[in-house]
């Protein structure tokens, strides 16, 4: 009862074995019972040419393919982002007086986005501005006194030289002559006294002045204003509300032009340069076309890709901010077949390839590129300028299998 499973499992064995290891033979050993390759015998009487089969020849279907030159353009997926977006906030505390603008409204470079109560800030700026008219009069009678101390100086000079001269010859007594030098003493004090008190007013006027610019810079940012021409994302600040230094007045976004942001991946970086045409079409079937302004020299530290970005113009401000796009960026063209998409296969290894016909009537196995998919076929590279592509049977034949190719013309 135990024989017939053990009979069993050795007969799929067997097959399992011829299936997988002994294939080649198997085919050949199918096909040349029943067809084979003609080869012509002429009899003494000239007759016609007999068939003589061939036992190892698989029929297949070759493709005459000759390589071409196409723009082999880097493919990417990115998105729609604006040129520009910023917040408008404010820098000071106030209450809103203005009425707002709604999102979605035009606005241009300089116009009126929030308009701030302005409170006692005028007054503090008279204020400031008083003080600077009377540091600014204070300035010539410091100057006057350094005109006077100066010349006291003089004057004390004077008298000590002439003392010094009598005291020489004897006309004058000593203290005499100490007293001149006293009098000097006291002039160049009273120099350095005025020279104090003119830098002291100086220093006042510019205090004053400083004060005006800051009273006005305040005043300044009573009036907030779009920093650009642009599309308003977000409602204005309400009437009366309380801003404070850093609250949100508004969000201005530029769309003209706009920008496609993609990532190009580092085994494709050093085919997209800075100024090289690109077209995109967004996922709403609208088509684009623009130019590369900025490459990143620097790649994610997680996906190992490039940020690439391109400048596409939107006069109608259609092309929406975060729309998805597949970003097509020309590179140098390269030399490539058109093929069937069903000629592609793998080899034993896992690699992506084409079985050809060789000069022999030989099949070979060579590995390919995929560049570009279309719908009426593939563009590869890696074959030579001219190749005879197997297009049908390519599944059931190996590397040095002798074929029987049926040749056909590439239609392109």
């Amino acid at each position: 009862m135990r024989t017939i499973p053990v009979l069993t499992a050795i007969v799929v064995m067997v097959v399992l074995y011829l299936a997988v290891f002994q294939r080649d033979a198997l085919l050949g050993f199918a096909r040349g019972a029943d067809s084979g390759v003609a080869t012509e015998t002429v009899d003494g009487d000239g007759a016609a040419p007999q068939a003589e089969p061939d036992s190892r020849a698989v029929g297949v279907v070759a493709l005459r393919s000759r390589a071409e030159a196409i723009n082999n353009a880097v493919i990417l997926r990115g998105q729609t982002q604006a040129a520009r977006q910023v917040d408008v906030r404010a820098e000071t505390s106030a209450t809103v007086i203005s009425e707002p603008r709604r999102k979605g409204t035009f606005v241009n470079k300089g116009d009126l986005l929030c308009e701030l109560d302005p409170g006692t800030r005028e007054a503090a700026l008279a204020e400031a501005r008083a003080r600077l008219n009377e540091a600014k009069s204070k300035q010539p009678e410091t100057a006057a006194r350094l005109e006077e101390a100066r010349a006291r100086l003089e004057e004390a000079m004077i008298n000590y030289t002439a003392t010094s001269k009598l005291s020489e010859d004897g006309f004058a007594s000593e203290t005499k002559l100490k007293s001149a030098m006293a009098s000097v003493r006291s002039a160049e004090a009273g120099i350095a006294a005025a020279e104090s008190g003119l830098e002291t007013a100086q220093s006042g006027i510019e205090s004053a002045a400083a004060a005006v610019a800051a009273a006005e810079r305040e005043i300044d940012r009573l009036t907030i204003t779009a920093p650009f021409e642009g599309l308003l994302e977000s409602d204005t600040a309400e009437l009366g509300s309380l801003m404070q230094p850093g609250s949100l007045c508004a969000t201005v976004i530029q769309l003209d032009p706009i920008k496609l942001v993609g990532f190009v991946p580092e085994t494709e970086v050093d085919r997209v340069q800075v100024g090289a045409q690109a077209g995109a079409e967004l996922v709403s079937g609208r088509r684009v076309t623009g130019q590369v302004v900025f490459l990143s020299r620097s790649a994610d530290p997680v996906t190992r890709t490039f940020q690439v970005e391109i400048t596409v113009p939107n006069p109608d401000l259609a092309i929406r901010d975060g729309q998805t796009a597949t970003i097509a960026i020309s590179a140098q063209g390269a030399q490539a077949h058109k093929l069937p998409q069903s000629a592609l296969t793998l080899n034993n290894e896992g690699t992506l390839g084409v079985r050809v016909v060789d000069g022999d009537n030989k099949v070979e196995f060579l590995p390919v590129t995929l560049l570009r998919d279309e719908t009426t076929g593939v563009w590869v590279s890696g074959l030579p300028e001219q190749s005879d592509v197997i297009v049908v049977g390519q599944d059931f034949v190996t590397a040095g299998v002798t074929v029987a190719p049926t040749y056909r013309e590439a239609i392109q």
